[in-house]
């Protein structure tokens, strides 16, 4: 037997899914979706009003009511768990500041700041210094080391200054000051105790290979690159984890209104459970109609539940990207988007982005700064198959300082009319003005030319570098025409989703006529509650799908927008290495 429901008990039943009262009579003419939508939501129709923003503003319905509160501040549940109302700005602005794969990116400009300063330091001037004090005694051994006693004694302090440092040139210094005071018994000698100080200079500079870079230079080089690659590789991080929150933030959106339209349906369905009852106990419709009813409810109460898990997970994952783990109630506060995706249909310049994309994309960026890197490594070792030049010029002075003793007539040897006859004084001052007064100076240059024969490790390395960059210029041309072809794709998917939510919105359109025309055919007697029941199903999935469209648009909106920046995938090209 058939039953029948009056359009009152439709009607009724239709708006308790968006928990509003409405009455429709066999006299009204039906109402347009937009208008049902605006009902709905308790207000009258502005323009579009999407689906997704009335079943948001449904499943806020069902909270219990709060004085109004900012996006962004927290308060209790109904549960006792605190709430944190979030616009998708705020969500991102969050997570810059707290998101640990950022954080962890922000140190790699620091630190190749350390490598550029690490290679820079081998241009740092060196001091050394040295004091010493040496004493030995031995036995004399010949004539020119008698002394009165029976063992030789020497005494020796020595201090030693120096300076030596690599220039950015190719050059290298070395400036050192030695100064020694030394006494003995040796009868041989004729300065006790005898002072000395040396002045040496030293300068080494490379002619051929090493003139216009060398292995210092190239590593500063190398090192200024990938400062610039960890900086591009930052913006990348950024700009993709932009990305991810504002989708994440969505698919919560998208969570928390299939809940809504889940419970919808199964509000649905338990009202047609009363219903049926009720028709029972007057004997109407038979019994098993109240088992098909009760099954109904128990599948809707099972999308209800997957609803529920699904926003759990989507809240998990917004929270780990926008929230800092060290906070209170990191896994205990709930998030409630306050913004709706919306849909505003655009128009696509698809050669425009194609042309920003090649040039803005951080990895095309990141291939073009490791290639001149490599342009780097080539100049050195093209400098190394050079021939080493190296020009050295030394100059040094001398002076001697002490007690100058007279010195006894030894036969066959010559004498000295200049010897002193008494012992003679001189300071140590008197030495540093000899010495400064260029007394005993020396000097020395020399050119030294080395060169190998046959075939040198430089030539290797030279030939394997250019290989090398002949394949980064391969690879660059193909990550080029990778990302002509994500850009496209990423703009017909905006394409085919903005048709998508119109195609789903007339198919949701539709299902709510169908579910009206199979209530009164139901109330004509000429349906089933199982039909009435199918078609419930199919509005059910008419609006999830409508939802589903409206977020993938979005988040195609969003993809599109940070293709031309970064590589959708992640990734990117590491420090370039500067190879020996």
């Amino acid at each position: 037997m058939r039953t029948t429901i009056s359009r009152t008990c439709l009607a009724a039943l239709i708006a308790a899914a968006f928990g509003t009262q409405v009455s429709v009579s066999a006299q009204t003419p039906a109402t347009s979706p937009e208008a049902f939508v605006s009902s709905a939501v308790g207000g009258s129709a502005r323009g579009h009003v999407s689906l997704l923003s009335a079943a948001l503003q449904a499943a806020s319905a069902q909270q219990p009511a709060s004085p109004q509160q900012p996006a962004g501040a927290q308060q209790p549940a109904a549960d006792g768990r605190p709430v944190r109302r979030l616009t998708a700005d705020e969500a991102v602005k969050l997570a810059i500041e707290n998101n640990l794969g950022i954080q962890i990116s922000r140190l790699d400009p620091q630190i190749e700041d350390l490598n550029v300063l690490s290679a820079r330091s081998a241009w740092a001037p060196s001091f050394n210094s040295q004091i010493a004090n040496n004493s030995f005694q031995r036995p004399s051994t010949n004539l020119f080391t008698a002394s009165a006693e029976a063992n030789l004694k020497q005494e020796t302090v020595t201090s030693n200054f120096g300076l030596t440092q690599t220039l950015p040139w190719g050059g290298l210094y070395d400036v050192g000051w030695d100064n020694s005071r030394s006494s003995s018994n040796n009868s041989g000698n004729t300065w006790k105790p005898q002072l000395n100080s040396a002045l040496s200079m030293n300068y080494q500079q490379s002619l051929m290979r090493g003139w216009a870079i060398d292995n210092v230079r190239q590593q500063v080089l190398v090192s200024g690159k990938n400062r610039e690659i960890a900086d591009v590789g930052l913006r990348q991080t950024l700009a993709s984890t932009t990305r991810t929150v504002r989708n994440a933030y969505w698919n919560l959106a998208y969570a928390v209104a299939s809940l809504a339209v889940q419970q919808q349906s199964l509000e649905l369905a338990q009202e047609s459970l009363r219903n049926t009852r009720s028709r029972v106990e007057i004997g109407t419709v038979p019994p098993i109609d109240i088992v098909e009813a009760q099954s109904e409810v128990a599948a809707r109460e099972e999308a209800v539940i997957v609803a529920q898990a699904n926003i759990a997970t989507a809240e998990d994952t917004l929270r780990a990207l926008v929230f800092d783990p060290a906070m209170p109630d990191f896994w205990n506060i709930r998030i409630e988007p306050s913004d709706l995706p919306p849909f505003q249909p655009t128009s696509v310049d698809v050669e425009a982005a194609v042309r920003n994309a090649l040039e803005r994309r951080t990895d095309l960026q990141q291939a073009k700064t490791s290639m001149e890197a490599t342009e780097i490594n080539i100049r050195f070792f093209r400098n190394q198959t050079l021939p080493d030049v190296q020009a050295n010029l030394s100059y040094g002075l001398a002076a001697l300082g002490g007690t100058q003793l007279p010195r006894a007539n030894i036969p066959g040897l010559p004498v000295d009319p200049n010897a002193p006859t008494v012992p003679i004084q001189k300071a140590y001052t008197s030495v540093l003005r000899d010495l400064l007064g260029l007394s005993s100076p020396s000097w020395t240059a020399a050119l030294n030319i080395t060169y190998p024969i046959g075939t040198s490790q430089a030539e290797a390395n030279l030939a394997r570098t250019r290989l090398q960059y002949n394949q980064a210029q391969t690879r660059l041309k193909n990550q080029q025409l990778q990302v002509s072809t994500q850009v496209r794709q990423q703009a017909r998917n905006v394409q085919t989703n903005q048709q998508r939510v119109q195609s789903t919105r007339a198919s949701r359109q539709l299902a709510e006529q169908r579910l009206e025309a199979e209530q009164r055919k139901f109330q004509a007697g000429t349906s089933t509650s199982f039909i009435v029941f199918q078609t419930q199903r199919d509005l059910s999935l008419a609006r999830n799908n409508e939802l589903r469209a409206i977020l993938d648009y979005n988040q195609s909106v969003v993809d599109f927008e940070t293709v031309q920046e970064v590589p959708l995938g992640g990734g990117g090209i590491g420090p370039v290495s500067t190879q020996q």
